[in-house]
């Protein structure tokens, strides 16, 4: 069975590289209507301060123009509390951020970002009804969004003649790994990723294909 640790957001991290506007490869959305206000959730997939960061300041420019835009990240597991934020973004304290934020913990959805967008429609919430909007959004957001297993990958470096090339290549969909880089010279130096509980499996394989002339440069 794989190793899985826990689901997250089938979503791409918002790097630098990603576009101004977030498409629906990197922001999931959902949008609701309460008392003639209307709450704009968007989700995404973070495992870094900076890239939820930078997925915040991106929704912002969508709407920069709003009443509010809240956010929450927890960058790690459900539970995890090692690398958290909130913001209220004017809301009275502790109304949006926080209920937002509580419900990322409490989801079992990890490595996630949220801004919920509020144009104000003119007939208060009250402190109450602002924390069960807020909880709402985020909620329906985590329900809906595309997920996928998180699992623990491990490195591996290997050398090998230019003839196995085409084996090694063929064998790595096979395992779910993917190159990480690769030298060449008078051999090949490959670094690459797979699923922990597939390594074995891989290493044993790679030998297989390659008649013992596959060398693992971690000793394994």
């Amino acid at each position: 069975m794989p190793e899985s640790l826990y689901m997250i957001p089938d979503l791409h991290v918002c790097e630098d590289k990603c576009p101004k506007q977030l498409s629906s490869d990197f922001c999931f959305r959902v949008e609701e209507d309460i008392k003639k206000s209307r709450f704009i959730t968007s989700l995404g997939h973070a495992d870094t301060k900076e890239s939820a960061k930078r997925f915040i300041d991106k929704v912002r420019e969508d709407f920069s123009d709003a009443t509010h835009n809240c956010w929450a990240f927890a960058l790690g597991a459900p539970k995890d509390t090692a690398n958290v934020g909130q913001s209220d973004d004017g809301e009275p304290h502790g109304t949006a951020g926080k209920p937002m934020l509580n419900m990322l913990f409490h989801g079992k959805t990890g490595e996630c970002v949220v801004v919920v967008t509020r144009y104000f429609g003119g007939i208060k919430l009250g402190p109450g009804g602002l924390v069960r909007a807020y909880q709402g959004a985020v909620l329906h957001a985590l329900e809906q969004v595309p997920k996928i297993e998180k699992i623990t990958l491990e490195e591996l470096s290997l050398q090998c003649e230019y003839e196995h090339i085409n084996k090694i290549h063929h064998l790595m969909p096979q395992f779910n790994a993917k190159i990480l880089s690769e030298v060449f010279d008078s051999n090949i130096t490959y670094n690459v990723s797979v699923p922990k509980h597939q390594s074995d499996l891989f290493k044993q394989s790679l030998s297989n294909v390659g008649n013992g002339q596959i060398i693992f440069l971690d000793g394994k």
